[in-house]
């Protein structure tokens, strides 16, 4: 049968995790169609027609569900569910919030975080922050699967499925949409960069993360921080890199003054390259970085930003 793929998008531009879900989609079942959920959102449609994979496009415009709110985005799901025998959305913030209604609505168990597809009932997961990886097979009639996307390559671009509409509208008389707000940078998104650089507790405090934003303007790179930093006061949580952050897999990671604690590393260690800079040679992140520097970061940085 074919699988379902939630598109994550803002109803002008398809978000980068949609394309790893149609890679991990296609090794689950025959044809792959992608829900397109918003108001306005044609555009949004189009984009996810042109993913090689994808077989066709069902796009649900209309008001109710401009803000993708779990009550009616869950029902808009489930009404569809019968005709397919998987229904993959990513491991994000949406995802995480409609996803187990879905499963609780089609009564089977949601499998969460899949890193492996090893065929369409078999699923490779990390538990215990990472330190274990778990093959788990499921029963279930309809797979509810939550991906993380950082595992998985982009599908490439080319295509023209068809996009048809769905008529069904499920009003929302639970919550409502009051605000919300975004955190606007020129950088590139954590979760969508190729090059993030991150700091730790050992830059002491928030004016040191300057050193770290240097760099990142000569190399084009996201800024994320680790728990401990972020626990400390010295940015905001929304760059929080880890098993209760950002799960981010990057061609290069770079840790500043980041010891390397289970949860930090749960949410980084399958970056491509990781480089470490930490004063401490015995800190755990050495044991899974591919290139380490012991020094002082305050000497290093420098030196580093002035070598670029």
């Amino acid at each position: 049968m074919a699988v379902l793929v939630y598109a994550e998008h803002n109803n002008h531009e398809l978000k980068t995790e949609t394309h790893k879900l149609i890679t991990a989609a296609n090794k689950m079942g025959d044809a792959v169609h992608v829900l397109v959920a918003g108001s306005n959102c044609a555009g949004v449609a189009t984009q996810a027609s042109e993913i090689d994979g994808v077989a066709s496009v069902l796009v649900a415009d209309n008001s109710v569900y401009e803000h993708q709110l779990a009550e009616n985005i869950s029902e808009l799901v489930h009404s569809l569910a019968s005709d397919y025998s998987h229904i993959v959305a990513a491991a994000t913030t949406t995802g995480k919030n409609f996803m187990p209604r879905v499963a609780a609505l089609l009564d089977v168990v949601q499998l969460s975080d899949v890193i492996a597809v090893d065929s369409a009932d078999t699923f490779v997961r990390p538990i215990y922050a990472g330190n274990a990886i778990a093959t788990v097979q499921s029963s279930d009639a309809v797979k509810v699967v939550t991906v993380r996307a950082s595992a998985f390559d982009a599908a490439a671009t080319g295509n023209s499925a068809s996009i048809s509409n769905v008529d069904a509208v499920y009003a929302n008389q639970v919550s409502e949409f009051v605000s919300e707000e975004v955190t606007k940078s020129d950088r590139p998104e954590l979760t969508a960069a190729n090059i993030i650089i991150s700091g730790g507790r050992g830059m002491q405090d928030g004016e040191h993360f300057a050193m770290l934003e240097g760099i990142a303007d000569k190399l084009g790179a996201a800024v994320g921080a680790s728990r401990a930093a972020v626990d400390a006061g010295f940015v905001p949580n929304d760059m929080q890199v880890g098993q209760t952050g950002k799960i981010v897999a990057p061609q290069l990671y770079i840790a500043v003054g980041i010891s390397g604690a289970i949860q930090h590393l749960a949410g980084m260690k399958d970056s491509k390259v990781i480089v470490a800079i930490n004063k401490d040679p015995e800190a755990p992140i050495f044991q899974v970085a591919d290139y380490g520097l012991v020094a002082d970061l305050f000497e290093a940085l420098p030196e580093l930003e002035a070598g670029l």
